[in-house]
């Protein structure tokens, strides 16, 4: 039994997407893509080389593309301690009654105490804070208003 060509760029592709399932890494979805537009190319009965050139131009360009669209993304996205779309907490409100001198506080939230800091700058004003950040167990805390 002879396999065809286009059934190699399939079992490819299949094996790109399982390694991707197996690592997590989205650009081995993009490589597959590509071995799949060459398993295209192959059905409509381009020669091989011309199979390989359909792998490379969308594999790559796929790739290159998602690279750049990631760095352009990353560049306006903030930290994970500080992105609501990691933390949920991020953007809520508490109540603190008073600072240390040190700048922390301890404070009830979800139902548990926290101890939390002022974030760099802020006044160490009793009253409503929002959380602008988590580091560890730590809260980092901005006053709602200006002081």
């Amino acid at each position: 039994m002879e396999i065809s060509t286009a059934t190699g760029w399939w079992v490819a592709a299949g094996i790109a997407v399982a390694a991707e399932l197996g690592t997590g890494t989205f650009y081995l979805l993009m490589i597959a893509l590509g071995l799949a537009a060459a398993a295209v190319a192959a059905h409509l009965g381009f020669a091989v080389p011309m199979q390989i050139v359909a792998a490379a131009l969308v594999g790559g360009g796929a790739t290159g593309f998602w690279y750049w669209h990631r760095r352009s993304r990353d560049s306006t996205d903030r930290a994970a301690h500080e992105n609501r779309d990691v933390n949920l907490d991020i953007g809520e409100h508490v109540f603190v009654s008073a600072w240390s001198a040190d700048r922390t506080a301890r404070i009830d939230y979800r139902g548990s105490g926290w101890t939390a800091r002022l974030a760099p700058g802020a006044p160490a004003a009793r009253g409503e804070h929002v959380i602008s950040a988590v580091e560890g167990n730590w809260l980092v805390l901005s006053p709602t208003s200006p002081a």
